[in-house]
């Protein structure tokens, strides 16, 4: 094995398996000191270095360089089968390297694959090179899919197992979405407009603000495209998520009632001190603004990075007037004290409990000392309330279960009609109005009459 002749092998491996000429050299290094090991002793110190440029070996024990002859001679003596498995094992350590830097770097970001097989719900996706799994905590609720089906996801997470890369794939991830929006609206991959936040619950809906760099292109108007034809495309890989496209605006009394759309504001409080904002909504909107299941105010207090809590104007004054009588009884708060912690965004005991001494001391010209005893009164007046709530909802369970084990079935005549009328709001996500009449009403084309008795 001359000098050319090594040149020519590291050449051919680094086209073949795309490794690095450095790797391969290491490689070769390592089976001529396996081999000069074997030769001289485990207990000489052997040293081998090959020449990047000429290709030229270099061994020398314990200091002493191999003359050339001897060194032919040791060459000779490499079992073909040693140094095949030392490099065998360096291409594969390579070449899992080499996999766990690509991957690494296109972590968030879309691949597309093939389904191999099912495991469990869990996806095998063939991405080439590499095998990934989508787990079915990754997949899209409700989703299901068939082996050779092709299939987009965004790289989760990779991670070195062994002599192989384990990559995880989500289709769940916020990020998902984001990469979407960059390959169906070309300007959003252009950057000209920006994708500013991001929330998701997969499956079921996203919200997307969006600003624009160029004050004449609507930017909502351009992510739904002519007659919603681009944002059909994204909702369709997402299995029909639902996604609200907003405005971003750098004014959170802008930008939050734009994150509860399609619910109508009137008002934004902001309580800096707690990172909460108040919205008020009036009664017909507080149900569209809370959206089923909490999911649009959720949803908006992700967006905006805020705690939204959405409420009536007759809800708020009644809880400011329950917050002031409350935080009055604290021993050492005083009532413009109390004032000036409602009016600060502090409404219940668990608000006040996490609040800064320093802030207390400065709002109130309390004393150290002052300042934990309060903190330390809210903390136990939370704590109890919370107590009394976990075991109040403990007894109504309890008694529920109790009733429906004593209860004795009735004998019903004549059962109510029920019809259900679906109201505007329900469109947007809000569970359907139901009207119960009973015998004496009847359901006509004009709509719902009582009958004459």
């Amino acid at each position: 094995m001359n000098g050319p002749e090594l040149l020519r092998i590291v050449d051919a491996i680094h086209r073949d398996k795309s490794i690095d000429k450095a790797i391969v050299f290491e490689g070769i290094e390592q089976a001529i000191l396996s081999a000069a090991r074997k030769h001289f002793g485990e207990d000489n110190e052997i040293q081998v270095q090959i020449d990047r440029d000429t290709g030229h070996p270099t061994v020398k024990s314990n200091g002493v360089e191999i003359d050339s002859a001897e060194l032919g001679d040791l060459l000779g003596r490499i079992s073909a089968q040693t140094a095949k498995q030392v490099m065998i094992q360096k291409i594969r350590e390579a070449e899992r390297d080499a996999l766990y830097d690509e991957y690494t770097d296109l972590r968030n970001q879309i691949v597309t694959g093939s389904v191999s097989k099912l495991e469990g719900g869990a996806a095998i996706v063939s991405l080439g090179k590499v095998e990934g799994l989508l787990p079915r905590g990754e997949q899209i609720p409700g989703e299901g899919f068939r082996v050779g089906e092709r299939v987009r996801a965004t790289v989760l997470e990779v991670r070195k197992a062994g002599s192989r890369v384990k990559i995880i794939l989500s289709r769940t991830h916020v990020e998902f979405v984001r990469r979407l929006f960059e390959l169906e609206i070309p300007e959003v991959g252009e950057r000209v407009i920006e994708v500013r936040s991001l929330a998701r619950e997969a499956g079921y809906r996203s919200k997307v603000a969006v600003s624009c760099i160029d004050n004449n292109i609507d930017a909502v108007g351009a992510c739904v495209g002519v007659r919603g034809a681009r944002i059909k495309n994204i909702t369709g890989e997402l299995g029909d998520e639902k996604i609200d496209i907003v405005r971003w605006n750098d004014s959170l009394q802008v930008l939050v009632p734009n994150a509860l759309q399609p619910a109508e504001v009137e008002d934004v409080i902001l309580c800096p001190m707690l990172g909460r904002v108040i919205v008020l909504v009036r009664d017909d909107q507080l149900s569209l603004a809370i959206g089923k299941r909490g999911q649009n105010v959720r949803l908006a207090s992700k967006l905006v990075g805020w705690d939204i809590e959405v409420m009536t104007r007759e809800e708020l004054d009644e809880q400011l007037e329950r917050s002031v009588q409350a935080f009055a009884n604290i021993p050492g708060v005083t009532a413009d004290l109390a004032e000036n912690l409602v009016a600060q965004g502090f409404l219940s005991f668990d608000d006040l409990s996490v609040i800064e001494p320093d802030q207390l001391a400065e709002m109130g010209g309390l004393t150290e000392a002052e300042c934990e005893i309060i903190v330390n009164h809210a903390e136990k007046e939370s704590e109890r309330l919370e107590t009394e709530q976990r075991l109040r909802k403990a007894t109504e369970r309890s008694q529920g279960m109790e009733s429906a084990r004593h209860a004795k079935p009735e004998l019903i005549v004549e059962p109510p009609v029920e019809v259900a009328v679906e109201s505007e709001s329900s469109t947007n996500g809000d569970a359907p109005t139901e009207v119960t009449a009973q015998s004496e009403t009847q359901v006509t084309a004009e709509g719902i009459e009582p009958s004459a008795s």
